[in-house]
């Protein structure tokens, strides 16, 4: 993924982790932010780069964590 989609909103294109540093996981079993489960937090690092894909693709596509909304929409 080295077209920089990996972090719309820090700007990272080197980075393969969807954190944008306000974690939800200890309350929500869905990250607000990034649209991670808990369980792909914790485990993160020990995912394969398909794995990670696959986890890219899904929370883009849903779109929902604060990663995906614009500026305006936070407000």
């Amino acid at each position: 993924m080295s077209d920089g989609a990996n972090s719309l909103l820090i700007g990272d294109a080197d980075s393969d982790s969807p954190c944008i540093g306000v974690c939800s996981t200890l309350f929500d079993e869905i990250c607000m932010g990034c649209g991670r489960t808990a369980q792909e937090v914790c485990n993160w690092v020990f995912l394969s780069p398909v794995e990670k894909k696959i986890v890219w693709e899904r929370i883009q596509s849903e779109g929902t964590a604060m990663r995906f909304q614009t500026k305006n929409e936070k407000l």
